[in-house]
């Protein structure tokens, strides 16, 4: 049943011309047999990931206790370095791609209900989203650099992931 989905999403996708993101992409088909999103996938939810995290970790600068808000800094410190380094990728004519210039609609409705708590539940919450976003972005590069079409952004990808498992295994022991 499931490589009927799976096949089944694969050729959705092949087949389908995404305004967004590949169904196969989207669906999690790719990440489920481990293959690399397009290039265009991977730029837009390369971005949509560093801007969710920036933007959930403004609010943790905010509302967070002294720990929060120290892995919070880091969070908006990091991601804005890695925004910069992937537009500038852009920005020359071998990588092509549009990244995300605002909040999915997701990632939005996360925010709000994020910016609606306090204290303990809000840093549970901010953690929890944390280590969902951090393991999905280690998914998402690890995928594009050992399979991704774009060698400049592969390698960009490859020197990235370190620093993304970092921010993982920081959020799930913060999520303690």
């Amino acid at each position: 049943m499931k490589k009927i989905i799976i096949t089944t999403a694969m050729i959705f996708a092949a087949s389908t011309a995404a305004f967004a993101q590949s169904a196969a992409e989207s669906t999690g088909a790719n990440s489920l047999i481990g293959r690399a999103p397009t290039t265009e996938d991977f730029v837009m939810q390369a971005s949509a990931s560093d801007m969710f995290e920036i933007e959930s970790s403004k609010l943790a600068l905010q509302k967070g206790d002294d720990q929060t808000k120290a892995f919070a800094q880091q969070m908006v410190t990091d991601h804005e370095k890695t925004s910069t380094e992937l537009k500038a990728l852009l920005s020359g004519a071998k990588v092509k791609g549009n990244p995300v210039t605002a909040l999915t609609k997701d990632h939005k409705e996360e925010v709000d209900e994020l910016a609606k708590l306090s204290g303990a539940e809000f840093k549970e919450e901010y953690f929890d989203d944390q280590v969902d976003a951090h393991e999905d972005a280690v998914d998402l590069f690890k995928r594009y650099a050992e399979g991704g079409e774009n060698a400049e952004l592969k390698a960009w990808a490859a020197k990235t992931l370190p620093a993304l498992e970092h921010h993982y295994k920081m959020a799930q022991d913060l999520d303690k």
